[in-house]
């Protein structure tokens, strides 16, 4: 999942008459989760609301969580090579998405460096954060690839005892399913975040958008560098600032390019990306932090993605936007 370096800031103003902000918050895919909304005479009460949103995170948990191991994922998980499992059309979904962005990184971006995040000390089955030898890496590595899963039918398959980790999109999934939840309520103005992933639709009680602040990838405090209007957007953040080690004087990041087998190198801090679905927010986000300062530029600009960068340069950071953010921007 992408590391948080976006806020909603609510100012809540003069509300029309009947019409409250109300709040749904919680404990959810080892983060949290918040959902903002108005509230009007003709809407659903917030109880239902509160129920909804919990269903929608509960069966998210159950499909896609590395941490509990009842869920379908770690069931498919645990198969050996050449083993096939039914799944839901929308786990299905997910993996076309992953293969998607496999492609289109040329191997970078991979839904199956599962084992890859153990052996470095990052996933659900990590012993201790450390570089690994040659050995046990290049072993690991025999069950990392995208082009080991396949679709048949209704059925997952594997050719080799690959591990699926959907942390890279499942949160950006939430948070479209929770919006298309609560619209199918009759709530029509509201802000969704699950662990930092985040989507905004319509307005506050007082006609004013809601406001989201892209702040600086600092350890210490937030900063906030820019605050942007968001409408009918996801925003998504993907960065190295939190979740790292460091061994012999070198940074390790949790984020990994498939390709090499470790974690990236390079000085790109994180990007924030902002696409009409959250699931695409989040996707290219991690996907252009992979490919780095340059690559993942070169990429943003090829695709039209609405991104920021922010790269280390000496002991500050340098931030530039692409085109299609600054549309965003003005829009």
């Amino acid at each position: 999942m992408a590391n948080a370096l976006v806020s909603a800031l609510i100012n809540l103003g003069g509300c029309s008459q009947g019409d409250t902000l109300e709040r749904v918050s919680g404990p959810t895919m080892g983060s949290s989760y918040t959902v903002q909304y108005v509230r009007t005479a003709q809407g659903p009460t917030p109880e239902r609301v509160r129920q909804e949103v919990q269903s929608v995170l509960e069966g998210i948990d159950k499909r896609f969580s590395t941490y509990r191991s009842d869920s379908l994922t770690e069931t498919f998980n645990r198969l050996p090579a050449n083993s096939c499992q039914v799944m839901p059309a929308e786990v299905l979904g997910l993996v076309r998405v992953g293969e998607q962005l496999s492609q289109q990184s040329d191997g970078a971006f991979d839904l199956t460096v599962e084992p890859l995040l153990d052996l470095w000390g990052f996933g659900p089955q990590s012993r201790r954060e450390k570089v690994p030898d040659a050995q046990a890496l290049a072993s690991t590595r025999q069950r990392v690839g995208h082009g080991h899963l396949r679709i048949v039918g209704e059925q997952l398959c594997k050719d080799a005892a690959v591990q699926i980790d959907f942390n890279s999109i499942a949160a950006g999934h939430a948070v479209d399913l929770l919006v298309e939840r609560l619209d199918a309520l009759g709530v029509a103005d509201l802000l969704v975040e699950v662990t930092g992933e985040l989507k905004a639709v319509g307005r506050k009680p007082d006609g004013s958008h809601w406001k989201v602040a892209l702040e600086l990838p600092r350890d210490d405090r937030q900063i906030a560098q820019q605050i942007v209007a968001v409408d009918g957007y996801g925003v998504s953040t993907s960065g190295d600032y939190r979740n790292y080690f460091e061994e012999n004087g070198q940074r390790y990041s949790h984020t990994f390019d498939a390709r090499q087998g470790k974690p990236v190198q390079h000085e790109l801090a994180a990007v924030t990306v902002f696409a009409r679905s959250a699931l695409k927010a989040d996707g290219y986000s991690t996907l252009l932090l992979i490919l780095g300062p340059q690559q993942g530029w070169d990429f943003a600009l090829k695709h039209e993605i609405a991104a920021v960068f922010v790269t280390r340069v000496g002991d500050g950071f340098v931030s530039r936007s692409t085109p299609a953010f600054a549309q965003v921007v003005k829009n």
